[in-house]
């Protein structure tokens, strides 16, 4: 038997009321997705390195590379337990209870502005390449041509969101899912960190969450069932801890606050921390210009 350290509230809560059952959908080193009966929405059970997350149950293991897990095994709960087939056994009635809160929006931007600046710079320094961030040496031709097809479509979704097209901007944001390379495409995590800060409560952008609604309904056939998840939790403002922590240090941080979240929402994934964090910096462009409008 494993414990559970943490997990989203009402993930915890349907084990605890045994409302939860599925099947294995996925397994990797660290994570092992599970398919709900219930809702048909993808939950994760997470080694203890891994932060916070939406539909995420973080438990006491290292790796689930030594546990025996199958692709379909049987999911079910009972007494405050989650079974998967009878190969493991956690127990939540100790984990601490998370929620995916998003910060406010400040009413002063001097620290915002600041720190967007100062998180730019890091990012072209010490970003990571060959997804939203383009790579100094693309190797083949492919490379080069995906890296020009993220510009273009990033470029095009932008200007359209900025000058209030918003029915040009959901056609625009439907090119880039499932476009990158990755478990989770570049361009799809462009929009969950867009996405994310859309949803900033108090933001000059906050009307603006329904343009993320609008554009998940188009997402399912167009990209795989994990990168649907982020991006349909995060149009709702729901996101990993670690994003959600970045968003506060930009908000409200120092200096050193800001690189400390930085770093660790960019060892997310290969490229993947690096494309959030720009799909973050184009949400927060975006409230500028909205901001200016007002």
């Amino acid at each position: 038997m494993r414990y559970a350290i943490s997990g989203d509230s009402d993930f915890i809560q349907k084990i605890k009321a045994s409302e939860f059952s599925g099947y294995v959908h996925s397994i990797f080193n660290r994570t092992v997705n599970i398919q709900s009966l219930e809702n048909g929405e993808l939950y994760t059970v997470a080694c203890q390195e891994i932060d916070n997350g939406p539909n995420t149950l973080v438990i006491q293991v290292e790796r689930f590379n030594t546990i025996n897990l199958s692709v379909n095994d049987q999911v079910y709960t009972e007494n405050n337990f989650l079974h998967i087939a009878n190969k493991l056994t956690i127990a939540v009635d100790k984990a601490a209870l998370w929620e995916s809160i998003l910060p406010e929006y400040p009413q002063k931007v001097e620290i915002l502005n600041r720190n967007s600046t100062k998180m730019r710079d890091y990012i072209d320094h010490y970003g990571i390449g060959g997804g939203m961030k383009k790579s100094n040496h693309p190797t083949t031709p492919f490379e080069i041509e995906l890296s020009r097809l993220l510009e273009e479509r990033t470029g095009l979704l932008l200007t359209e969101l900025f000058n209030n097209r918003h029915s040009e901007a959901i056609e625009k944001a439907s090119k880039l899912i499932g476009l990158g390379p990755g478990l989770t495409p570049s361009g799809d995590d462009f929009l969950v960190g867009l996405f994310t800060i859309l949803n900033l409560p108090k933001s000059p952008t906050h009307p603006l969450k329904d343009f993320c609604l609008e554009v998940v309904k188009l997402a399912k056939p167009l990209t795989n069932e994990i990168s649907y998840m982020a991006m349909q939790k995060a149009s709702i403002g729901k996101v990993r801890e670690s994003i959600i922590s970045l968003i506060h240090s930009i908000l409200y941080g120092t200096e050193e606050d800001l690189i400390l979240s930085l770093n660790k929402v960019l060892k997310i994934g290969s490229s993947s921390g690096t494309d959030i964090a720009l799909g973050i910096l184009a949400g927060l462009e975006a409230n500028k210009i909205a901001g200016g409008k007002v």
